[in-house]
């Protein structure tokens, strides 16, 4: 294990933090609000220590697949650390237990919130709760490598740690290069939203705040009553379309960037996800017409919903709590399922579902042709043995969290629904739950034991459950 390596980039990632603190900052200065004070005292705080880790550079600069997984952890962790001080300082959130749940679930774009009045925070605040979404989105670690020289042969490690999905590999030759492709189109598709939202009458701030949230498929805004305040179908509609493209494989847009976009259109997971996502409308429209008695604003509250229930973005701009129960069970199955790997999306992830489907149908197969000899492919290639056991590991990891999570905040005797959906909605980065944590809800319900389950939760499910266990597995740590 290169420790000093591992100290080393965990220094720059505190700076880079400070650095994108700033922003924030000049929001408080901007509005005149005292709570300027809390970023000053952070910022420093993480420029003396980070400076004090990166000062000198290692002389070995090597990189393994277990210290890409140390990193990507113990990254998030300090993130949320950190990131949660500006609200304990300002005394935003004074509890460091309830800040630290409410920056982790900024940073791993759950928009689970434990806020009774969101809009009583300065703005500097609100800009930097929704701001951890955007940076969560796309991942601070693929930032850091599009900036940071670091070994070229090994930064690929840390890519993998980080972004989600079943598999990843370089856009271009060049780790470097695919994080700079990568931010650029993140970049760019959120000024796109931002634009389009000052055009529907938002203001500057919230056209950003919402923007910063919709990229990062978290679902933090700075209204009480969410997307619903501005009671606008031209808003809902930009962010129900915007939503469903940061749900998206982001390799998608690249391919369609050097005129390739058959690739893009003919990919088997992006026709998985635009069917779900289809499919669950038409059927939520008709379920809850007698409601609403208008086939419009039905079909306008259920693409909102499903968008921002399989994207894990967690918006609401109705309590689907009151739907019929046919709809509230297919939101529940959508907080599963998730968006496409390589997206900004948590969950389970389009293409683990459809590998899962496959490798069903294969054994079914090989039961009635047990001589049969069958090839699962994906997008026309066949899929190696060894993705299809991460494949399977992956689930089996995670429904056993889940369960032992469902075990562990049952202490605090709420009912079923609000239980086990507080764990789902959580490790799974979607936001709002059902039952009492539903869509006008919030998690302040629970005690601060179960709110530092859920916090774990949420970092295992952002980062695909393996690099937190790992920081517990006592080989790790060995020299060899």
């Amino acid at each position: 294990m290169n420790h000093k390596m591992i100290l080393y980039i965990l220094g720059y990632i505190m700076k880079v933090e400070a650095a994108l603190m700033c922003l924030p900052l000049v929001v408080a200065l901007l509005y005149r609000e005292s709570s300027f004070l809390s970023f000053v005292i952070t910022i420093a705080l993480l420029l003396v220590l980070g400076t004090a880790a990166s000062f000198k550079k290692p002389k070995n600069t090597v990189i393994y697949a277990r210290e890409g997984f140390v990193i990507v952890a113990l990254a998030w962790i300090l993130l949320s650390v950190f990131g949660a001080l500006p609200f304990v300082f300002s005394r935003s959130i004074p509890n460091f237990v309830d800040a630290f749940f409410e920056t982790v679930s900024g940073f791993t774009t759950t928009g689970s919130t434990l806020l009774t009045d969101i809009e009583a925070l300065p703005n500097g605040m609100l800009f930097w709760r929704s701001f951890t979404h955007w940076i969560g989105g796309m991942g601070v670690l693929v930032f850091v490598l599009a900036i940071v020289p670091l070994a070229e042969g090994r930064s690929m490690h840390l890519m993998r740690a980080e972004v989600p999905g079943p598999t990843v590999g370089k856009l271009v030759p060049r780790t470097k290069s695919t994080a700079m492709i990568l931010y650029g189109i993140y970049i760019v598709l959120t000024i796109i939203e931002v634009i389009f939202l000052l055009f529907g009458g938002m203001s500057l701030f919230d056209s950003l705040i919402h923007a910063f949230s919709t990229a990062g498929t978290g679902g933090f805004s700075n209204r009480n009553s969410s997307v619903a305040y501005y009671n606008s179908a031209y808003i809902e509609g930009v962010i129900t379309v915007f939503m469903i493209l940061f749900g998206i494989n982001f390799n998608l847009f690249y391919y369609i960037l050097i005129r390739k976009a058959s690739l893009a259109f003919k990919n088997e997971e992006l026709h998985w996800y635009l069917g779900i996502i289809a499919v669950s409308i038409a059927i939520i429209t008709f379920d809850i017409f007698p409601e609403y008695q208008s086939v419009g604003v039905s079909f306008r509250y259920a693409s909102f919903q499903v968008a921002s229930i399989i994207t894990t973005t967690g918006f609401a701009t109705t309590d689907y709590n009151l739907w019929p129960e046919l709809s509230k069970s297919i939101i529940f199955v959508l907080t599963f399922l998730g968006a496409c790997a390589g997206s900004t999306g948590g969950g389970l992830k389009t293409s683990r579902l459809i590998l899962i489907l496959k490798s069903i149908a294969k054994e079914i197969r090989h039961m009635l042709h047990p001589r049969s000899v069958t090839t699962i492919r994906l997008n026309g290639k066949s899929v190696d043995g060894q993705v299809l056991h991460g494949v399977s590991s992956y689930f089996m990891v995670y429904m056993v969290i889940t369960f032992i999570s469902f075990l562990l905040i049952s202490v605090d005797e709420l009912d079923f629904e609000t239980t086990l959906t507080a764990v789902v909605t959580c490790i799974n980065n979607v936001g709002p739950g059902l039952g009492l944590i539903g869509p006008v809800n919030n998690f302040s319900i629970f005690t601060p034991f179960s709110k530092l389950v859920l916090s774990l939760d949420m970092l295992i499910g952002r980062l695909e459950i393996f690099p937190i266990i790992m920081l517990f597995m006592p080989s790790l740590w060995k020299k060899k």
